[in-house]
């Protein structure tokens, strides 16, 4: 077979999880292994993999979904417990004297908060944390899940305390031989890494100032009663307002600061700005607006994770404040946690993991149980049934409740991220090929010759949607965009932070992100639903990022340290 049908080939299961997921409305623990078993197929037939690269590659993705099921049981226990502990319903009312303005919660509880979860831990734990936040809160389960699945879009590079960054970049390129070209004309590898970060910022800032616009317009026209896009442009000042207030120190972080804190910088000052300007109404509209009666909502709106407050009788009143202590011990734990050294050496130090899996070369997979943000999130219901003096009986309903939850989400993910791993690792194969999702990388690139920068951001998308994550979508397809800059003669640092950014906003379709999401709420088995919703701000994301990139390159003609060396 020639190259382009074996990257038509690569495409495969792709378009598979999308026909059957979208089109056909299929759930996705009936989808996803059907998708499993063509990408087996494809892997060992047309990449000539070795069964045992394949077999490796499953374990591989079974390690990891333990990981992420470790992180969506500690969110669902977290807002389980506290359900039960009346902190929830402290939350809750604290809102009202915030605003009961569903539109104005959205932007506070998700976007600003989930970033700044984002930024402290990234791994799809801003979804996981926030969606169930606002089940609590009366949203309707699907539209918590669309909404928590658009913050995975202007944080995200910098997540996990800049994690798709310093990890994803800089282990993605060739560093030794970009070091090399940079210090022969007095440059260094610092200042193009600095730059690279700083490009990111400043494009996530222009794009991602209009994210909770679009957030607030998609919720209101899909879960209102009158489904109406001028009622959710109607808050269109304050939405402007709250993304100004995130981006503008966001960039600057960026900027002045480096890879690590931009995100939990811009929503920690976007929640000291916004929140008590929301108190005020300042730029919000004269008419609240909220969801339709729960009577009138449809059966897909609902899932199986109810926070019927009114039956947790008997306990005494919880301030607002202590209501969100644990949700601040969280972020406090976090930033901790990927901060300070003693403490990330101690909980690094417990780790379960399986290197060279069957004897597979760089095949490996690890857990640590107490870094992941399920031990923190572990850590925080403890310390939570101290400070909200919960009963025993309490916490062990909790328990329970949230290992009901998440049975159904192990069973999609094992098929899912194995499926995935089989991709990634498609490069080692008898027949000397690029891995799958570099073919399809060329074949994009080798389709549109030099207005290729327009489509970067989406390649990069692709990586993560495939993936599920920033960081490894940076790790395959960064030196990859390097290369198309240097063919094209035009910023290598810039094609870079394309990549990156594009990455960022392919976690809002990733699916094994719209799964663990779901699974919070109780929503498997309505992906599709959710996918159809979230490719509207990821197409609006890419786009807008490609005409940065064509504009940047061919009229500002943007160049960087590694061309001024040539």
């Amino acid at each position: 077979m020639n190259e382009t049908t074996l990257a038509l080939l690569a495409f495969v299961p792709l378009l598979l999880a999308g026909v059957l997921l979208i089109g056909f409305r299929m759930a996705a623990k009936v989808a996803m292994p059907v998708v499993f078993v063509v990408t087996a197929i494809i892997a060992l037939l047309a990449w000539e993999m070795s069964f045992s690269r394949v077999l490796a590659s499953t374990f591989q993705g079974l390690i990891l979904t333990v990981s992420i099921l470790w992180i969506i049981f500690g969110a669902i226990l977290l807002l389980n417990t506290l359900k039960h502990s009346g902190g929830i319903k402290a939350i809750r009312n604290g809102f009202s004297g915030i605003s009961p303005d569903r539109r104005v919660q959205a932007l506070i509880v998700a976007w600003l908060f989930g970033c700044f979860i984002e930024g402290a831990s990234g791994f799809g734990t801003p979804a996981a944390v926030a969606a169930p936040l606002m089940v609590a809160l009366g949203f309707p389960a699907l539209a918590a899940v669309v909404v928590g699945m658009m913050i995975q879009s202007t944080p995200v590079s910098f997540g996990a305390v800049g994690t798709p960054i310093v990890v994803g970049v800089s282990g993605g390129i060739d560093r030794i031989g970009i070091t090399e070209a940079l210090e022969a004309g007095g440059g260094t590898w610092q200042e193009y890494f600095h730059l690279i970060g700083a490009e990111v910022a400043v494009i996530h800032g222009i794009v991602g100032v209009f994210m909770p616009l679009i957030m607030v317009v998609i919720m209101v026209r899909f879960f209102g009663a009158n489904k109406s896009w001028k009622e959710g442009l109607d808050i269109t000042p304050f939405a402007l307002f709250t993304g100004v207030c995130f981006v503008v120190p966001y960039m600057l972080a960026g900027v002045l600061l480096g890879p690590e804190f931009p995100s939990m910088i811009g929503a920690g000052v976007g929640l000291a700005i916004v929140v008590p300007a929301a108190r005020r109404g300042f730029l919000l509209p004269s008419k609240n607006w909220d969801f339709p009666e729960r009577t009138s909502w449809p059966d897909e709106w609902i899932g199986k994770l109810e926070i019927k407050l009114d039956d947790i009788t008997g306990k005494a009143p919880i301030s607002t404040f202590m209501g969100w202590v644990p949700y601040v011990l969280l972020a406090v734990i976090l930033v901790a946690s990927r901060t300070i050294d003693p403490f990330r050496e101690l909980l690094t130090s417990l780790s379960f993991g399986w290197t060279d899996i069957l004897g597979e070369s760089g095949v490996s997979g690890s857990i640590q149980p107490l870094y992941l943000p399920g031990g923190i999130l572990l850590m925080v219901v403890l310390l939570t049934t101290l400070l909200h003096r919960m009963k025993l009986g309490e916490l062990k309903e909790a328990f329970n409740e949230s290992t009901r939850t998440i049975l159904g989400a192990g069973f999609v993910l094992i098929f899912t991220i194995p499926m995935v791993r089989i991709l990634i690792n498609s490069g080692v194969n008898a027949a000397d090929l690029v891995s799958m999702p570099v073919a399809m990388a060329r074949l994009v690139a080798d389709g549109v010759g030099g207005v290729y920068p327009f489509f970067a951001p989406a390649v990069g998308g692709l990586g993560a949607f495939i993936a599920g994550s920033n960081t490894v979508s940076n790790l395959m397809l960064s030196e990859f965009q390097f290369s198309i800059a240097e063919q094209l003669g035009i910023s290598t640092a810039f094609m870079v932070s394309l990549q990156a950014v594009g990455a960022a906003a392919g976690n809002m379709i990733a699916i094994h992100n719209v799964v663990a999401a779901s699974a919070t709420v109780g929503l498997l088995g309505r992906e599709g639903i959710t996918l159809r919703k979230t490719i509207l701000p990821t197409l609006y994301y890419l786009i807008f990022s490609g005409i940065i990139g064509l504009v940047a390159f061919y009229v500002i003609g943007v160049s960087d340290p590694l061309m001024q060396t040539g």
